[in-house]
């Protein structure tokens, strides 16, 4: 017999998985869920470093310098939060506009990541708990059938092997997962703090003249 086989039953990953599954469903919504599933491919990241996002940042310092705000206009940025306060800069809002919305898609972008995790975390509770739904349901089909020996040994396999796929769901994939999408989104909110200083004293040197803050 297959060593593998031996530990697979389809009843106990129906009641374990379909379970976890259904109380997914039920307390995150489809895109939640979708951006969980879609998080798994920023795992094998390392920690995200902004030293070339610093360097455009200082870039864009030097063309504003030489040619004015307007020219930023022109220039290709791939960062979503570095984009959002040139355009800030270059319609001549004020710098304390400039870190609040900084300072917001740092915080929305943080908070996106932490959902992901949030999933997973989730599944890593619900996981074990279906394992013992599993077990009991495993349990009462074998007392129910000790008049049949045959009907033992699928039943007692149901109760053992539910307890063991909710151990493995929980605690060494779902609760690993949750963990490194932690420190990753920490990582990233705690780097993304570099960018607010440059881009701020960006949008002081460039505002306008003549504007007074209220």
């Amino acid at each position: 017999m297959n060593p593998i086989a031996t530990f697979a039953d389809p009843v106990a990953a129906a009641i374990v998985v379909g379970g976890v599954a259904a109380a997914s469903l039920i307390r995150f919504s489809p895109g939640q869920l979708g951006r969980a599933v879609a998080a798994l491919g920023t795992l094998g990241r390392r920690s995200a470093r902004l030293d070339s996002e610093i360097d455009q940042i200082a870039a864009l310092a030097r063309i504003a310098r030489k040619h004015g705000a307007m020219a930023l206009d022109r220039s290709v940025i791939a960062d979503p939060d570095i984009a959002l306060a040139v355009r800030m800069i270059v319609d001549g809002d004020a710098p304390e506009a400039v870190q609040a919305a900084v300072i917001r898609a740092r915080d929305a972008r943080a908070e996106r990541h932490l959902a992901a995790a949030e999933v997973w975390a989730s599944i890593a509770e619900a996981a074990p708990a279906f394992g013992l739904i599993g077990t009991i349901v495993g349990l009462v089909r074998m007392f129910t059938a000790m008049q049949d020996p045959a009907a033992i040994g699928p039943a007692m396999a149901v109760a053992l092997l539910a307890t063991l796929y909710g151990a493995i769901i929980g605690n060494l994939i779902a609760q690993p997962i949750a963990g490194r999408l932690r420190r990753l989104a920490r990582a990233e909110a705690f780097e993304r703090e570099r960018l607010e200083a440059p881009l701020v004293s960006l949008a002081r040197r460039e505002r306008p003249r003549g504007v007074v803050a209220a």
